[in-house]
């Protein structure tokens, strides 16, 4: 049943809010899924700021990005799409954007930074922990270490590393060689008092912003200072400025690398550069009532080492990478860095039934058949399907059983997390050895098989299928062909591609017209309901599901939520988008604490007498 509630704009959007952010316009509704939709048939101001696309059979327009301007002490007005920009720098009739770095194509070690109208040139310092250094590569300044090993810590390839004494120091294996460097920190236009540091970070940041206009006949704007073109100025005992039309062109110091401890660092009067105080050279080091002899290294940990150097401890830690969307952290005993893995393939079915395939395409079909949801269709190793139950309207359906095959073993889950395994009643939890594990718990019954194919039923209508990566591009059904693309999740079963999601879900139905409960019809919802399930549907934008909403966006699920509540025969559908909601949120790492006591969804496998429908 595919309900019009709103104007869908990805800026924001539906109904009451759609009028405070400003959108003015009409549905328009489309069949190309997953197309991308000539943004200039679409009616909105400002029209070539926007890309549209085809999404759940609704034209959905996202507005260009516009960078953050936090932290920019030069904001000035612009006339393209974001009517506001940081200023950028001109150097040699060149234009270089805010935040942006290059190198001289002349001498890979001068380095220049573009901060807010300001850039800063400096001269890379190299530092080499090893007696041999490599020459550096054609186009890179500094010369590569064998082997990836700083003060007794083995660094793992593609990693960076630190070291205490100066955190403007970088250091990183690549292929089994080591090269470390050091930068100076690009000259900032806001205030001293207006920066913060970043722990771990090497130089200060900005915080807030400053909005001003052009300054006239180039004049150069550092802090609150204002300097007259081809004037050279000196921020600092390190920097030394020029103004040339309206950038302020610096060239800063940049400081060697100290082999002592910051304690023993010090700056002399007048100077830019810190400095070791003079210490008589020890052969040894002791630190926690332990003595190490000169050149011996010992470990901290799998991520930090150390070493003595001459009666001074120097240690070193490996800084881990953040995996990438879609890919799940695996840490290993004793391994410093956890390992990033993709995760399996998830298909996630709810409500009046909305799927989310395994590549991530959200789309609604109310078939009230039997369908094929996902199987193997390579090695036909197994297949899950699902019955689909009208449920006594004229449009709507529920998913009412699940069925799963693996080789000769069947598993029938039903309402109410009634199980079978092979025609015979069960109660979990129960375990065939080699072939699949059942579990229940207070809200649903969890199929753990011995393929890494898993299944968890709620009872009632939710239902998420996991597959491993191992059928990547090997499945089909409702739940897509898992290849990491969503556009061509609608491949029917004959190996079509089709953009309706009605043609999609019939050409997977399965079981002959005995399968169903009710033949199609056209869709209908009152407008006076739309008030009514707007209410029952709001929950979902406010606490305690805001806490997710950084990791899952609502809108999808909201939507869902107004199309069950159109025709419902219990008056709790709303609980189901609720419960796919949680369960996503609870997936990614969000555990959203008592939000069925909050929305009153708690117990909502056990359905209530159906209402009445006014």
């Amino acid at each position: 049943m595919l309900l019009t509630v709103a104007i869908i704009l990805s800026l924001h959007v539906v109904l009451p809010d759609a009028q405070s952010a400003g959108i003015i316009g009409t549905h328009q509704r489309c069949t190309n899924e997953g197309e991308e939709v000539p943004a200039a048939s679409i009616n909105i101001p400002d029209i070539h700021c926007f890309t549209c696309m085809c999404k759940n059979s609704y034209v959905e327009c996202q507005k260009e990005a516009c960078p953050s301007l936090q932290g920019c002490y030069m904001v000035l007005p612009d006339s393209g799409c974001c009517h506001k920009t940081c200023k950028g720098c001109i150097v040699n009739g060149v234009y270089h954007s805010s935040r942006t770095e290059w190198r001289d194509p002349k001498n890979p070690c001068r380095i220049y930074h573009c901060e807010a109208g300001i850039v800063t040139e400096s001269i890379e310092e190299c530092y080499t922990p090893c007696q041999n250094p490599l020459s550096p590569a054609p186009g890179q300044c500094c010369g590569t270490c064998p082997g990836c090993r700083i003060n007794g810590q083995q660094v793992m390839d593609d990693r960076n590393v630190s070291i205490p004494e100066d955190p403007c120091l970088k250091c990183r294996c690549d292929r089994g060689h080591m090269t470390c460097m050091k930068r100076a920190c690009p000259v900032l236009q806001c205030p001293p008092n207006s920066t913060f540091n970043i722990t771990g970070e090497c130089c200060p940041h900005c915080k807030g912003e400053r909005h001003l206009m052009e300054l006239p006949r180039g004049e150069c704007m550092l802090g609150r200072d204002v300097h007259k073109p081809g004037r050279t100025f000196h921020p600092d005992h390190c920097t030394r400025c020029l103004c040339s039309n309206g950038t302020s062109l610096c060239e800063r110091t940049t400081c060697s690398v100290l082999e002592c401890l910051p304690e023993m660092q010090f700056i002399p009067p007048g100077q830019c550069c810190p400095q070791c105080s003079v210490q008589e050279s020890r052969a040894s080091c002791t630190i926690g009532g332990r003595t190490y002899q000169d050149g011996e290294t010992w470990e901290l940990g799998p991520c930090k080492s150390c070493a003595c150097k001459q009666g001074q401890v120097r240690c070193a830690m490996e800084i881990c990478p953040t995996c990438p969307p879609n890919f799940r952290e695996v840490r290993e005993p004793g391994e410093c860095c956890q390992r990033c893995v993709e995760s399996d393939g998830v298909c996630t079915v709810f409500g009046d039934p909305h799927y989310r395939t395994f590549d991530g395409k959200f789309y609604s079909f109310q078939g009230s058949c039997k369908y094929q949801l996902a199987t193997d269709c390579t090695g036909r190793s197994f297949s899950i399907r699902v019955t689909n139950d009208a449920r006594s309207t004229k449009t709507s359906s529920w998913t009412k059983t699940v069925s799963i095959k693996v080789g000769e073993l069947k598993v029938n889950l039903g309402q109410k997390m009634r199980v079978k395994v092979n025609g015979k009643r069960i109660e979990p939890p129960y375990e065939l050895k080699g072939k699949v594990n059942i579990n229940k718990t207070e809200d649903n019954v969890v199929v753990n098989t011995h393929l890494g194919v898993n299944v968890l039923w709620n009872g009632n209508s939710f239902l998420q299928v996991s597959v491993p990566t191992s059928f990547k591009g090997h499945m089909c059904g409702l739940c897509g062909n898992f290849n990491s693309n969503a556009r061509d999740d609608f491949t029917t079963r004959r190996g079509r591609l089709v953009q309706d999601a009605e043609k999609f879900g019939t050409s997977w139905r399965v079981g002959g017209k005995k399968a169903c409960t009710r033949l199609g019809e056209e869709p209908q919802c009152q407008q006076p309901l739309l008030k009514r399930n707007y209410r029952r549907c709001e929950p979902l934008k406010v606490h305690p599901f805001s806490a997710c909403h950084g990791k899952v966006h609502y809108m999808t699920y909201f939507r869902a939520c107004m199309v069950d509540m159109c025709e419902c025969p219990t008056g709790r559908c709303h609980c189901e988008s609720f419960t796919a909601y949680a369960h996503e949120c609870e997936r990614l790492g969000v555990k959203l604490r008592k939000w069925r006591s909050a929305t009153g969804c708690a117990g909502n496998h056990r359905r209530p007498p159906p209402p009445r429908l006014n």
